[in-house]
Formats: structure tokens, sequence, C-alpha cells
């Protein structure tokens, strides 16, 4: 496994050694050679957690971490990261939390997701409409220059009105459904596999993160699970970045200015918040993409009004 100091030491040279290069060759042999590193650790893992950025993958693995340090008795608080865990103790898996958005440009599987067949695979998915509202506040106040333009996210320094920013196909509502259509078109391909939507990990904590746990192996008691449930509540992950908690992560759990509420990384967590940012037209515009375009098996779309409510219909994932 490439430990953190040595992975930073290594994408320093790869920098380096590019610096001449034009800015969008550089940035592809970056990808690359990041996506070999995701790569390597996903062909290692016992299992994987797949979820695109700012849909709740944080908030999940807080929840798992407390699980397997309650239930193994870790004095010290720690967040999992792949093996850290498993090497102080077999019985917990290693588990591979990702993005998903550099593996592909190492093996060119862009339209399939044959890098994790056979791999135990656990997808979070969440409104697109959630998340790309969301993207727009980690991109304004969270996110470092070079993160911007490694994700093809607006250059740094511009500015974007929050529509405009999610209707822009390089980084926002398009994409973040082209996305989730690339997983559902091979569902069928993935042995082991478990869709979780972060409005029924919302609704129903304990019954999801159960359902999580035993898939990966780990089956929790329903005192294990309260435990971490309340350990990952919104009152407590707010208190953890206002402590800023720099165990979680290196700093994942920080907020940028401790002044701008916009940016804490726990900001409001609100199941269809994405409508008290536009008018009518622009919501009819995103519900129209949600609908048209995006796949139905994640319920989302004509069901919107719905998900607001937090009465969001149950997607079955497939495990073997």
């Amino acid at each position: 496994m490439l430990h953190t100091p040595i992975k930073k030491f290594n994408r320093f040279i790869v920098k380096k050694s590019v610096f001449f290069l034009p800015e969008q060759r550089r940035l592809d042999i970056e990808r690359r050679h990041r996506g070999w590193e995701q790569y390597r650790k996903l062909r290692r893992a016992d299992c994987a957690v797949a979820s695109y950025g700012n849909s709740g993958r944080t908030w999940l693995r807080v929840m798992v971490s407390q699980f397997y340090q309650a239930k193994y008795g870790f004095d010290k608080p720690r967040l999992i990261n792949f093996d850290n865990f498993h090497r102080r103790n077999a019985a917990i898996p290693k588990m591979f939390f990702t993005h998903d958005n550099f593996i592909k440009d190492y093996t060119g599987n862009a339209e399939t997701k044959a890098d994790f067949y056979g791999i135990r695979t656990v997808l979070l998915a969440r409104n697109p409409a959630d998340v790309s509202v969301s993207q727009y506040f980690q991109w304004q106040h969270r996110m470092k220059r070079e993160k911007k333009a490694l994700n093809r996210f607006p250059p740094h320094g511009s500015e974007y009105e929050l529509f405009d920013f999610v209707m822009r196909p390089e980084s926002g509502l398009p994409r973040i459904i082209h996305f989730l259509n690339v997983w559902a078109n091979d569902m069928d391909n993935l042995r082991d596999f478990l869709m979780v939507r972060y409005e029924d990990l919302r609704a129903d904590t304990a019954t999801q993160l159960r359902d999580i746990l035993a898939f990966v192996g780990t089956p929790a008691t329903d005192d294990e699970l309260q435990d971490a449930v309340d350990y990952g509540s919104i009152e407590n992950m707010k208190k953890l970045e206002t402590k800023s908690a720099g165990w979680v992560g290196g700093g994942r759990l920080k907020p940028r200015d401790k002044n701008n509420p916009d940016s804490y990384k726990v900001r409001r967590a609100k199941v269809g918040g994405y409508r008290d940012y536009f008018d009518q037209r622009q919501l009819a515009e995103v519900d129209r993409l949600l609908t048209d375009e995006l796949s139905p098996i994640f319920g989302y779309g004509l069901h919107a009004e719905n998900d607001a409510a937090g009465d969001a219909p149950a997607v079955a994932g497939q495990a073997s």
C-alpha cells in the first residue's frame, strides 16, 4: 500500500517531472497517476464504498469508524482509511472509500464499472441536485486551487451564480447524472453489490447502517448500531467540526473559515435542500434534467417532491 508520506512524495515527483508540459497534458498525467494509486488499492480491498463527492461519504465513514473502534476497543479516535483498522485487527475488512473519479483515467473504463467487477461494492447515491448545490459551496469555500483544476471545476477566482454552476456540464448536474447512470447501466455485472441512498440513510440510519455492515461482513448488534448512529448525528458531527477534529481524515472535518457557515463540511445535510436555492423556473429545469436524464432506478426525478419530504421509495441493491 502507498502510505501517505510516500504517496505525497510520489505525487510531488510526478508534478515536478511534467511541469514543462501544457496545463491540460499535466493534469491528464496527474489524473492517470492518481488513478493508478487508487486502482492498486481497489484490487487489494476487501470491499469498496463508492460515491460522488458530497454524497455523505464522510458521515458514513465516521459511523463505520465508530462502530469498529467501539467493537474492538480502540482507545484513540481515528477515521477508517483502507487498512489502518485491519492492521490492528484482522477481523476488520480493508475498506476502500472512493469518489471513483480517477480510476478510469488509468484503466480507460469510463463507461462501465469493470474496475469493480469481483469487488464487494457499496454505492452511496444522493439526489444529484442536492449534491451539485453542496459541490458549489465546496468549490467556493473549501476546495484547493489545484483540486479545482484537477477535477475540472471552474478556475480558481472565477465567479459563477449557483444555478449556472449547477447546470455546467463539466462539473455540475449533467456530470453527476452521468456518473450515476454509468453505475446504473452496469449493475447487472456487479456480482457483490449494494446500493444505499443518502435519503434512506437519513430516514432510517440504523437499518441502513446495519445492512451496510452486514454486507461487508461485520454484523452489528442493536447497541453497537445505536452508538455509531448517535456518534454520527448531525449535532455531534457539527460539534466535531467546530472543535476542528483533525483526526477525521487529516482535517477533512474542519471548516475553512469558522465565521462562515458555508465553509463547513457539515452544512445542512437537508434532504431536498436544493429547492431552497432556486426560483420556480430554475427548479423546473433542474427537475426536468433529473426526470429525463437520470436512470429511474435511483428514484429521483419525478419523485423529487417525495424525496424532499423524506418519503422517497426504497431502492434495492443486489448482493450475492
